[in-house]
Formats: structure tokens, C-alpha cells, sequence
């Protein structure tokens, strides 16, 4: 590495003497030369500082100051200058006003004194402000924490002179990141922030008064700024910190002091009149839900986010913030904001709190001055995306007219109705993708009719009914562990009308046949899909033996187990990016959010279908991530902007964290093999709950494989087919098959779930 050269190693030493000493300094001084000390204070200054750079142009301030006056006609020169001499009253010029000189700058400024100084700078503020507000104004005060929209404010407020004093808080330093957003030069890096902006407003107005809170707001000095020589008359909170927020906001509302927030993203106002409601909730109600003593606590990310979105609004955010919020973590470090914003903002604020200080506003709320949508371009209708819609709940009446036409063999024994129920009750309790429980029940001359339900089905991912026929495999495998058990043999009959291929799917036939009860019987009721993590332990290959002699029987049925570690990583990259790829797909994102999850407790048991999402055991970040992912918009972005990996991450942990991962094949892509994967999935799964051990389907690259190749990625973009095609290429060097993928799983020891996916009252399947 070069040297430093030997001429800059002193100059540099120097200099950083003498930024220590100067750091701080932020306040002007005046000297005003009718007075004999400050007049060889003065010339003591200029003798010593050789380098002072002066500024006068006191004559033209005088002008202006003369012409101000007598705004109703044109002045001529002989006019103004009688003016000036009469304000002059035989004192010197170089003499008359103050001339402020600024220690950080080295800039000595000739500049009219106080009264004449405020009466010229503001006199284009009238009538925008009165003379009588301005001289209000000038009693009030007001306190800024945060300076990034904060300096936008703070330099606003005093241009406008909407303060007699300015309390302004913030720990930290300029830094070049800061730069995006925050008027100043990269001189002033290294710079407190606080003093950064007490400078400019003391170049803007030395007189107005400026106290700066260098270290930031801290339970020690929080009443010292809201009550320190007299009370605020406005907060304005513009701080990151998730706890000054919202300790700020209780000292706030205890000492009945208004609060006013901009948040840069879609113009968000929040005004809050402790004032006027001093009962009134600290962010409109919004943290009411959470613990806020715990907010000193929080550290990470994962736990500011629950307390951040509710005040940020995690509905109400803009498209980009929402993409990005994805992102932070990943690809940004930290939320993006952007300097047009703050400036706005700046003025908005401003503008907000003058008129709350002069009694012209009095309401509390949030309200939003969203720029992308007061001028935008004409918007685009929204396309339709359920292409299902049009899918009808089959009645009773047609499951009785079909039922009348199907033959039951004359051999079958009918089964009484409380027999019937317990069979049902077996097949209501069987897995179905996004637990749509695609089955309805007849009972039939002693016999039982599968229906398949498809308004409750239909979707992108349900490729020729391959996910809700392999859920009704798995119902008519539970109906015939369940027969076995009670002294019955059930025969099965697949699409026994063959002029009618859709429905009914099956026919479920009995005859009495006492025989040993498959044991899997017993794991119907304790079978539950398991979201968690893995443990991490392994599994006996005694286990896969077991699996594959369960299905021994099943025609067509193979089941491939990958546990290595590098096995089922290398499934972790192909899982992981399916997940996030089926969610870019518009349909697909419709599916989930619109028809499949339900994100509320109420919502999932009224419904008493779909994915609770409590069942997803996600985290507080995780949550937060699938609530923003809701917008489509969002999601729309990151895959213009190639982005998205985070949205991987739960699929990919939870595959990594497994200690396999199975996949069922069949010979064809036919309903039949689908019911009898179905059928083989149960089984595996029945004897996976036998030994201790919990399942998860992983189905996104194997609906969209299916997709790929029999439908030629119909509703999917190209990008996405190229993707997916790259996806399956790396599945089929894994599985080594080249038989049909129809379900996979990962499979693990892991914590039961706390809670688990409802089903249906039977009385909404079963018709008898």
C-alpha cells in the first residue's frame, strides 16, 4: 500500500486537531460595533483569522428593506437612497446592523439587526402568514427527533419562522448513506447531525433559537426537551427507534402535547391531539395489541417488525415499500426512502404544524398525500384472475340423479347408515392440498358414492385434478383401513359411468368379511401435517423399508427416498425457488391469498377449511413477509426486479431441517393414477405417524412440472416456464425417474403442532 505523501501528514494531522475543537460548534456570533467590546472583539478576530472570508452587502439588504416599505408604487433611486440614509440616521454603514460571524465556516456575514432582519426575510410570507401569526409563531415551540425528514422539516420551519424556539434530538452522525436523502455536503460527514442543522438554520436566521439534544432522546432527558424552559406546543416525531416512538408518544400524551408524524412512503401524515384528546390512544390504537413495555427490549429485526408495521401500515404501504420490505435483510440493508420524498414531506409537516401552532387544525388521524396516485396515468383495469369462478357446488340432486344410474355389483352387502357415518368419518379426516377437502359423500342402496367437489378444487396448481384426485385417493384409502376395522372389506370402483368421467369418482362397495385390522387404522385420527422445523435427527432406513412395503400393493406406486444431506439440499434448491416462482405466477397468487389462506382465527373456523395460517408455524418475520406478499403488485415487482430469495427461505429451511424428502411416482398422468397415488400416500404417511415421525407435502414443483409438460406452461410467463424447465432438470438428475412425480414430502422428527388444519362438518360432505 502507498505511503501517505509527507505534504498531506501534517495538514491531515492538523486538521483533525482542529475538527475536534469545531465539531460542535453550531451557534453564531454576533458583533454589533456600536457597542466598544464587541467592536475590538472584532477587530481582535480579523487580526488573528487572517483567512475570514467577509460578506457585506448590507446596501442592498437596505434597498430592499426601503422598497419593502412602500410596496404600493415604484421608488426611484433618489427615493431609496433617502430611505436608506433616513434608516441609517447618521450611523456609519459598516457600522449599522450586526455582523454575525459563523466559526465552522470562517465567514463573517454583514447582515441587518434582529427586527429589521426578521421584518424583510418573512416579508414574503404575507399574507400566507400575518404579521399578528408571525409574532404568535414566534412564542412557540417545537421539538423535532430524527433529522432525515427531520432536517427537511426543521430547515422548512425555519424559512417559514413557524417557531421562537426549535428543540431539535438526534444521536447519530452524517453519514454518506444519509446523502440519498439529506441536504448537505459531503464536508459535513462525520457531523453530528444535530449540529449539522442548527448550522444551516443559523445561516438562514441567526437570530432564531436553536437547542440541540446531541445525544438523542433518552428516558434521562425526555421531559428536559418536552418541558425544558417552558412546554413544546408541537412534538414532531421523525426518529427510526421503534421505543423513543412510542415512549415519546406516552411522555406526549401525559403532558398533553400534540404529536406529528410524516413517514416518507405515500405522503403519511399521523397528527395526534393529546392535546385536545388527552385520552385519545398513542398511535391511533394501532400498538394496542402489543406489549409495549417490552419495547427497550427489542433488538433484532424480527422483533422491532411486529411493532414497526402497525405503525408504518402494513395495508396501506406503497407497492415499492412492500418489495422492499421483502428485501431488507437480503439485498438492502435497511427501509428505502428517497430525497423527493423527504423534501415533500419536509414541506407537508411544515406546512401540518403551523397550522396546528395558530389553532387552524384540530384534527387527529392518519392521512396519506400520495403523489403515485393524485397524478398518475389513467389505471389499467384490474385483470379477473379466478378462472374458476364459474365452477358450481354440485347439488343433491345431481349427486342423486348420477347415483341412479350406477350398478352396485350385485355381490356387495349394504352397510347400515351409522356403519356409513363411521366410514366418512374415517375419509374426512384423509389430506387434501391447501385443505380444500374436495369430497362429498352419497350414500347409496348400502354403498358409498365419492364425489369429487371441484368448486372447492379447481385451481392453477391442479393440473388435470392431479392434487384433488390424490386427495381422494387418500379418503378412499382411510375408508378402507376404516372398513377392515369394523368387519368390512371395501371394494373400490373407479368412474363406474363411463359416459360421465368426472363424477362420480368412485364407488365404495362391502362386503362382511372378518379379517385382521390393518394397524394403520389407528393412525388415521393422530395423522396431521407438520409445519415446523425438523430436528435435524435420522432416520432408520428400517422406516423406508416399512413405507415401501406399505405400499407394496398399491398399482404402479413407487416411492423414492432421498436422505442423504447433499440429496436433500440439493431438493431444498429446487423446492425453495418453486415456492416463491408459484407465487409470481398471478393465478397462483390468487389462489393462495384470495382462496386457500385464512389469516384469521375467526376466518378459519367459520370456513373450517384452507391453510389456518396459524398452522404455518411462521415466524414474526415470516408473518410479516406473507402479509406483504398478499399485494400481488409487490410480488409482480420483485420478479421484474429478479429479487425475491426471501421468499424461499421458509420452504428451503424447512427442507434442510428434514431428514428426507419422498417422492410418489406412477407409470401414467391419468385420474386413475393419481387415486392410487392418493392411495400410497396415505399409507406412507399413516406409517410415517406410526414411527414417530412428521410430514409435509412439498408440492410446487410438481404442480408446475405437470404444467410444463402437459399443458405447455399454460398461465405462466416465459421467464417462468425457463425457469421451471431448469427446476425440473435438476429434479430429474435427483429422483432419476422417468415415471410421473405425483407427491412429494419431506419427512422428519420434529415438534407436534400446536395447532392443526380443521375439517368440515360432516354434514357438508355427506349426503345420506
Amino acid at each position: 500500500m502507498p505511503l501517505t505523501p509527507v505534504f498531506l501528514v501534517e495538514t491531515l494531522k492538523n486538521s483533525a486537531t482542529n475538527s475536534l475543537k469545531e465539531n460542535n460548534l453550531h451557534t453564531p456570533v454576533f458583533y454589533r460595533l456600536n457597542n466598544e467590546k464587541d467592536a475590538a472583539a472584532l477587530q481582535q478576530l480579523l487580526h488573528q483569522n487572517t483567512h475570514i472570508r467577509v460578506y457585506n452587502t448590507l446596501a442592498s439588504q437596505l434597498k430592499e428593506l426601503v422598497k419593502s416599505r412602500t410596496p404600493s408604487r415604484t421608488l426611484t433611486t433618489a427615493e431609496i437612497e433617502a430611505g436608506i440614509k433616513h434608516i441609517l440616521n447618521d450611523t456609519d454603514a459598516d457600522a449599522y446592523g450586526v455582523w454575525v460571524y459563523y466559526p465552522w465556516s470562517s465567514r463573517l456575514v454583514h447582515i441587518l439587526d434582529e427586527a429589521e432582519f426578521i421584518e424583510l426575510r418573512t416579508d414574503r410570507n404575507r399574507y400566507k402568514i400575518t404579521l399578528a401569526e408571525r409574532e404568535l409563531l414566534a412564542k412557540k415551540k417545537v421539538g423535532v427527533i430524527g433529522l432525515s425528514v427531520g432536517q427537511s422539516v426543521s430547515l422548512t420551519l425555519a424559512m417559514e419562522r413557524t417557531f421562537g424556539e426549535l428543540r431539535i434530538a438526534d444521536f447519530d452522525e452524517l453519514e454518506i448513506t444519509n446523502l440519498n436523502r439529506l441536504r448537505s455536503g459531503v464536508h459535513n460527514m462525520g457531523l453530528k447531525k444535530t449540529v449539522m442543522v442548527a448550522r444551516e438554520i443559523a445561516e438562514i436566521d441567526p437570530f432564531l433559537k436553536v437547542t440541540c439534544f446531541h445525544e438523542g432522546i433518552t428516558a434521562e432527558n425526555m421531559d428536559t426537551f418536552l418541558l425544558g424552559n417552558g412546554k413544546l406546543d408541537v412534538l414532531i416525531d421523525e426518529c427510526d427507534g421503534v421505543d423513543i416512538k412510542i415512549n415519546c408518544r406516552i411522555a406526549a400524551k401525559k403532558h398533553q402535547i400534540p404529536v406529528l408524524m410524516e413517514a416518507s412512503d405515500r405522503g403519511t401524515i399521523d397528527m395526534e391531539r393529546f392535546d385536545l384528546e388527552p385520552n385519545r390512544p398513542i398511535l391511533h390504537g394501532y400498538v394496542e395489541h402489543l406489549d409495549i413495555s417490552r419495547v427497550k427490549e427489542l433488538k433484532t429485526n424480527e422483533e422491532k417488525l411486529p411493532f414497526i408495521l402497525p405503525i408504518v401500515g402494513i395495508e396501506t404501504m406503497s407497492v415499492r415499500l412492500k418489495a422492499s420490505a421483502v428485501e431488507v435483510g437480503k439485498t438492502i440493508s435497511t427501509w428505502p426512502q428517497l430525497a423527493s420524498a423527504v423534501t415533500f414531506g419536509g414541506g407537508v409537516t411544515a406546512d401540518i404544524c403551523r397550522r396546528m401552532l395558530l389553532d387552524q387544525l384540530r384534527q387527529s388521524g392518519r392521512y396519506f398525500l400520495d403523489l403515485d396516485e393524485l397524478i398518475s396515468d389513467p389505471v389499467k383495469p384490474a385483470p379477473v384472475l379466478d378462472d374458476y369462478a364459474g365452477i358450481t357446488p354440485l347439488t343433491q340432486q345431481q349427486m342423486a340423479e348420477l347415483a341412479a344410474q350406477v350398478t352396485v355389483p350385485a355381490t356387495a352387502t349394504p352397510v347400515t347408515g351409522d356403519e356409513a357415518r363411521q366410514l366418512v368419518e374415517a375419509a374426512a379426516l384423509a389430506p387434501s392440498a391447501g385443505n380444500n377437502q374436495p369430497w362429498k359423500w352419497y350414500f347409496n342402496k348400502g354403498s358409498l358414492l365419492l364425489f369429487h367437489e371441484a368448486s372447492r378444487s379447481a385451481s392453477f396448481a391442479d393440473v388435470d385434478n392431479m392434487a384433488s384426485y390424490v386427495a381422494l385417493g387418500t379418503a378412499l384409502e382411510n375408508i378402507a383401513l376404516k372398513a377392515g376395522a369394523i368387519g368390512l372389506k371395501a371394494g373400490v370402483q373407479l368412474f363406474p359411468l363411463q359416459h360421465q368421467p368426472q363424477n362420480p369418482v368412485a364407488l365404495v362397495h362391502f362386503t362382511r368379511e372378518q379379517q385382521p385390522a390393518d394397524e394403520l387404522v389407528n393412525y388415521i385420527a393422530t395423522r396431521y401435517t407438520n409445519r415446523n422445523n425438523g430436528s435435524g435427527k435420522t432416520i432408520d432406513t428400517a422406516v423406508f423399508d416399512a413405507m415401501q412395503a406399505a405400499i407394496s400393493k398399491v398399482p404402479g406406486a413407487q416411492l423414492h427416498v432421498l436422505h442423504t444431506t447433499e440429496q436433500v439440499a440439493a431438493m431444498a434448491d429446487i423446492i425453495g425457488p418453486s415456492e416463491k416462482l408459484r407465487l409470481f405466477i398471478p393465478q397462483g397468487h390468487y389462489d393462495l391469498f384470495a382462496r386457500e389462506l385464512r389469516t384469521t382465527v375467526e376466518e378459519a373456523e367459520a370456513t373450517r377449511d384452507g391453510l389456518d395460517m396459524r398452522t404455518l408455524s411462521l415466524t414474526a418475520l415470516e408473518a410479516i413477509g406473507l402479509r406483504v406478499s398478499r399485494d400481488y403488485r409487490a410480488l409482480d415487482l420483485l420478479d421484474q426486479w429478479n429479487l425475491g430469495s426471501a421468499m424461499e427461505t421458509m420452504a428451503r429451511k424447512g427442507v434442510t431441517s428434514a431428514a428426507a424428502v419422498g417422492v410418489v411416482t406412477m407409470p401414467g398422468f391419468t385420474g386413475e393414477d393419481f387415486i392410487n397415488a392418493g392411495r400410497a400416500v396415505e399409507r406412507i404417511w399413516l406409517t410415517a405417524s406410526r414411527s414417530g415421525l412428521s410430514m409435509q407435502p412439498m408440492l410446487a414443483p410438481l404442480f408446475h412440472f405437470a404444467r410444463l409438460n402437459h399443458h405447455h406452461g399454460k398461465g405462466m410467463a416465459d421467464h417462468i416456464q425457463r425457469q421451471f424447465a431448469a427446476l425440473q432438470a435438476n429434479f430429474r438428475k435427483l429422483v432419476n425417474t422417468q415415471s410421473e412425480p405425483v407427491f412429494m414430502f419431506r419427512l422428519f422428527y420434529g415438534d407436534e403442532p400446536l395447532v392443526k388444519s380443521l375439517r368440515l362438518n360432516l354434514d357438508d360432505i355427506y349426503i345420506q
